[in-house]
């Protein structure tokens, strides 16, 4: 929110003019005087007195949507500006199509102090220098932070349009505003950032010329901090770190308290020097879901005085106070601040493109997915996605990304970059090839394309040469510009000297980051394999690397699951496919694989190829990253949503369709093989046709899946074994898609109206009966009490953010995940059933 309290300065033609805050004890008689002076008809206050301007101006004090400004030249009062939020008072109600309202608009009035009595002459100039202070006010970081200023003054007032339009400003339509006691016909018009600067009053000369984060604005970070604050305190609640308590007595206060309907709740904590307290209003819904109101978020602070004075929303003060009841471990709290300020960073960012138009709106997402492009389709849904993972909070950490690698690299920008290539000496490097799978296939032949171009590898060979190496002594390793540019040429610089690692300069292909931001979808041959990177950055928890190491196996573990799965009867009915990772290579021969320990820099030189969707696509598919379902664009319209109401099917139908193509595959996969996946949105890939999910793609497989049980293995797959007890068996279905992705996705579809959570997590519940009648034979070794029981009353409440929040650097032990998780007690099954005595 930004700091009413300070004074803005800016130079113009005439001098430097200042913005300060309207005192109403200091300035009410000055005010008085302009606004019922004649030459301020428009403003229709000429018959006020003194005590009613002053209250007039108290009243506009106390409410946040408002604010009144006193502007000075050579520190005399010259001017009194206004400023608003029209979604919330003089244009609230609007329709779309008159005018549109997006986070970051903000209103204005102008008025310019009456004309000195004759002869006094006005100075020259001096009212552009007005507009084009309060412009520049408006829009400036240190001001209001607008991304759109929107005014209306009276249709009749001449001179205003002019200055308007020197301002910039676009006239949208005539219209009647009611006002007090009549209406008034207003000429609605609208200014953006761009429009000012390229206006006669925009000279270049303001803050905005030169401003190097346009995004980081008050306006998108009021935004971001809200819905950063509001998902902290229901994930921190959700996973029993705090309780708020009802603000009305008699309201129920358990845990499991669930109602459809808002309802206010309180959340006081002791804050030293200050008490503070959170009030907002939420609907709680099962699995101990909280979605709260952001936009009706408050913060006070007590004082030793014992005044509640209103306070900013800013989510990283909110873990500040929350600190007591999160125990981040001192040392480790100033990291978790750093990846929450880059979240929140990432969010202005997102907000800001996304209310410009460059980033499409859920409407614009279901467009496209209508559209004959797939690839394009597939990239716009991944790239407009803003929530990040949707359970932890700090979610976008980027540790090491600087802001212009943000605006390369970040999916969110749908950036294109190309891999630079190094040719790895082979006896210090392993290729691994999945089945059917061979060097010269995955690089390229002269008669085939493979990942390399045949004018590609004949640049690379003869740079080789060049330097007097011979090619064959090489395979071809791929590296992000990111891991390039910081890693690789300083951190390798020894094994770069001495042509162990040989730079060859970028490929040729463009690639989109996609969210996980070192897997790599190549945009000029879509049907082309993904390319999974390391990229030594810190994000959610870990350093985002790849182990040569346990790249090695890593083909042999798709092979394994692959063939299970097209082998499988149930799961070829349902369209369950995975997407092979069918080559990895990783670079050993640097002295960081030397030492004793194990050590994060032995994970930065490897990469590996995915298969992409796209060829397994048959007309009239589309296909888009699951995680997209829960996403909300700046407007709170639901993609999910958007694309029910897009199908025509009745949202049970809808829901149905895509329980049997992400669901029902995952309990077959662990009933009936004991294997479990990392079922998260990002490592789903859902197909859809006409709008409607039909089958599904899981992905990640190397990294992310584990066998439970003691079935054969063959050697290669034997590090995917975890062999755990029934009941965290079940996990795999409880935690990871039943609390990790259906509680979201229930949640959204309940607070758009669309379906109740009860009528949802029934579909559920048939979707799991469904599989137990079809498979008696898998049924009989899981059911009332036996085996993985999808049915238990209660599962076991594993939970995300008390990982990262425990240590950032490194939440689990990869090795061993199992036994790093931290548990508070059970959740209800929002589908048990109660076993009969």
């Amino acid at each position: 929110m930004t700091d009413t309290t300070t004074t803005f300065r800016t130079a113009t033609r005439v001098g430097d003019l200042t913005v300060e805050p309207v005192d109403p004890a200091r300035h009410t008689p000055l005010l008085h005087q302009w606004l019922t002076h004649p030459a301020s008809h428009y403003w229709e206050m000429g018959d006020l007195t003194t005590d009613q301007v002053r209250t007039y101006l108290t009243t506009l004090g106390t409410d946040d949507a408002q604010h009144g400004w006193l502007l000075r030249h050579d520190g005399h009062p010259i001017a009194y500006a206004e400023t608003y939020d029209p979604a919330r008072t003089v244009l609230h109600g609007l329709p779309p199509d008159i005018l549109d309202h997006r986070t970051g608009d903000l209103g204005m009035h102008l008025l310019v102090a009456p004309p000195p009595p004759p002869p006094a002459p006005r100075l020259p100039g001096l009212t552009d220098a007005v507009m084009t202070t309060v412009m520049r006010f408006c829009f400036a970081r240190t001001g209001r932070g607008a991304l759109r200023v929107v005014v209306e003054p009276d249709a009749r007032n001449t001179a205003i349009h002019a200055k308007n339009a020197a301002a910039g400003f676009r006239v949208l339509r005539d219209l009647d505003l009611p006002t007090e006691g009549h209406t008034k016909r207003a000429r609605l018009s609208i200014c953006t950032r761009d429009d000012f600067e390229a206006s006669p009053l925009g000279d270049g000369t303001g803050p905005l010329s030169t401003e190097p984060a346009a995004h980081l604005r008050p306006a998108l970070a009021d935004a971001a901090h809200r819905h950063l604050a509001a998902k902290a305190l229901a994930e921190f609640t959700h996973e029993r770190l705090l309780l708020p308590v009802p603000a009305r007595e008699g309201d129920a206060a358990g845990r499991e308290t669930t109602h459809d309907e808002p309802r206010e709740y309180v959340l006081e904590l002791d804050a030293a020097p200050a008490r503070v307290t959170y009030r907002f209003t939420a609907r709680r819904y099962p699995l101990e879901h909280w979605v709260i109101d952001e936009a009706g978020l408050r913060r006070t602070r007590t004082g030793p005085d014992g005044t509640a004075r209103p306070a900013p929303i800013d989510a990283l003060e909110l873990v500040a106070e929350l600190q007591p009841l999160l125990n981040v471990p001192e040392d480790l709290l100033p990291v978790y601040l750093e990846e929450l300020s880059s979240t929140l960073a990432g969010a202005m960012a997102k907000r800001e493109r996304e209310t410009l138009g460059t980033t499409p709106s859920a409407p614009g997402l279901v467009d496209a997915l209508a559209a004959p492009d797939v690839a394009a389709a597939f990239q716009a849904v991944e790239s407009a996605m803003t929530e990040g993972h949707p359970g932890f909070v700090a979610n976008n950490g980027r540790i090491g990304f600087s802001l212009s690698d943000y605006r390369a690299y970040a999916p969110e920008r749908a950036g294109r970059l190309r891999l630079l290539w190094l040719a790895a000496r082979r006896e210090h490097t392993h290729l691994s090839l999945g089945a059917g799978e061979t060097e010269p296939g995955l690089y390229g032949t002269p008669s085939s394309a493979g990942e390399l171009s045949g004018a590609e590898r004949a640049a690379f060979a003869t740079r080789l040469t060049a330097r007097g190496l011979d090619p064959d002594d090489y395979l071809y390793l791929p590296v992000h510009p990111w891991q390039w540019e910081h890693r690789v040429a300083i951190t390798f610089a020894a094994d770069v000297a001495r042509h162990d690692l040989v730079p060859l300069g970028p490929g040729a292909d463009e690639y989109t980051p996609q969210q996980s931001i070192r897997t790599l979808f190549n945009t000029t041959r879509p049907h082309r394999h993904y390319v999974k990177v390391a990229t030594a950055i810190q994000n959610m928890g870990f350093l985002r690397g790849l182990s040569p190491r346990y790249m090695r196996g890593t083909p042999a573990v798709n092979d394994w699951v692959a063939d299970l799965v097209t082998g499988d009867d149930t799961l070829r009915r349902a369209g369950f496919g995975v997407l092979r990772e069918l080559a990895a290579i990783g670079y050993t021969g640097d002295a960081y694989h030397r030492t004793r320990a194990d050590n994060p820099y032995r994970k930065m030189l490897a990469a590996l190829w995915r298969e992409s969707p796209l060829p397994r696509l048959a007309e009239g598919e589309r296909v888009a990253s699951m995680a997209g379902l829960l996403h909300r664009d700046a407007s709170g319209t639901a993609l999910a949503t958007s694309l029910i109401q897009a199908s025509g099917l009745d949202p049970h139908q809808w829901v149905r369709s895509y329980l049997d193509a992400y669901l029902y595959p995952l309990v077959h996969c662990l009933l009936a093989h004991d294997l479990a996946f990392m079922p998260h949105g990002e490592n789903l890939v859902l197909v859809l046709r006409d709008h409607v999910v039909t089958r599904a793609f899981m992905k990640d497989i190397g990294e992310e899946t584990a066998v439970l049980g003691p079935r054969a293995l063959p050697a290669p797959v034997e590090r995917v074994r975890a062999l755990v007890p029934d009941d965290e068996k079940a996990l795999a279905v409880f935690t990871d898609v039943f609390d990790g992705v259906l509680r979201h996705l229930s949640g959204i579809l309940a607070a758009d109206g669309v379906l109740p959570t009860r009528r949802f997590w029934t579909l559920v519940g048939e979707v799991v009966d469904r599989h137990r009648d079809e498979h008696p034979g898998v049924a009989a070794r899981h059911g009332r009490g036996l085996g993985v029981d999808l049915r238990a009353e209660t599962f076991a409440h594993s939970c995300l953010n008390r990982l990262q929040l425990r240590d950032t650097r490194q939440m689990v032990d990869l090795t061993d995940q199992a036994s790093s998780l931290i548990y508070a007690g059970r959740l209800t099954n929002p589908i048990g059933v109660t076993v009969p005595a």
